[in-house]
């Protein structure tokens, strides 16, 4: 298990639910976080509360359907000129849930795919350069288990289009120390997930994180958060090395 004391983390999607969980979980671990949210005053709890462990951290506040204040968030980190190690991509929108299916309008998958596809690659390609040029980097980003509901037709394509794009890259960094994964972390009680989801945002950890710690240089996997709750960390990252890389399909 890699040691991230002392690294730089980014996680969007960090002043609530599950990318809370996340951010709380990498300040015990000692890593340094940059913690992006929709709006600076949303992310004061997230920040005191990661302090309190130890670590440094910034804020840095984007709406992530507007690709051109995507960018400028990118630099603004640039400009904080730390090294950014690890990119947890958490945030995700789920627009909305369409009772007649083929009523789905094409706004849908317009919003979804800005949010949910185009955002979290925008990011993933800024920093892979800088990763691979220090010879260490880490990206997990968060996929969804939806499967044969075309109620959520843009959500879901927006979804397997991110793990099509993100596996198809980590093929070319597989066997370096770069290394590329997805995680699901299944149907939670979130503002994204809603308050009859079956699981507790807890229940995410340690499985949404797990990528951001494997040391066998291997990209192509997806981590099912389901398959390492309740387990400490270490057997986490033991367990994820059983996980096969992606073969084409999810399911």
């Amino acid at each position: 298990m890699i040691e991230v004391k002392g690294r730089w983390a980014l996680i969007t999607g960090a002043s609530r639910g599950i990318g809370y969980g996340a951010a709380l979980l990498m300040a015990e671990r000692g890593c340094n976080l940059i913690l992006h949210g929709r709006q600076e005053a949303h992310l004061e709890k997230v920040l005191q509360a990661v302090r309190a462990r130890g670590v440094s951290a910034r804020t840095v506040a984007a709406e992530l359907s507007d690709i051109d204040a995507v960018k400028d968030m990118l630099q603004r980190i640039d400009n904080m000129a730390l090294p950014v190690d690890i990119v947890l991509n958490n945030a995700g929108m789920q627009v909305a849930y369409r009772q007649d299916p083929l009523a789905t309008p094409p706004s849908d998958y317009e919003w979804s795919f800005l949010i949910n596809t185009i955002a979290p690659m925008t990011i993933t390609y800024h920093f892979l350069g800088q990763m691979a040029e220090r010879g260490f980097g880490r990206i997990v980003n968060t996929t969804s288990g939806i499967r044969r509901e075309p109620q959520q037709a843009g959500y879901s394509a927006s979804k397997a289009a991110l793990d099509k794009v993100t596996m198809d890259l980590a093929a070319i960094y597989d066997g370096t120390d770069v290394v590329i994964s997805l995680t699901d972390p299944g149907w939670c009680r979130t503002d994204l997930g809603g308050p009859h989801a079956p699981n507790a945002p807890e229940s995410s950890l340690p499985g949404v994180v797990v990528g951001a710690f494997v040391d066998d240089k291997r990209s192509g996997r997806c981590f099912v958060a389901s398959d390492f709750y309740g387990m400490t960390l270490e057997e986490a990252v033991a367990r994820a090395k059983d996980i096969p890389v992606y073969l084409g399909s999810l399911d």
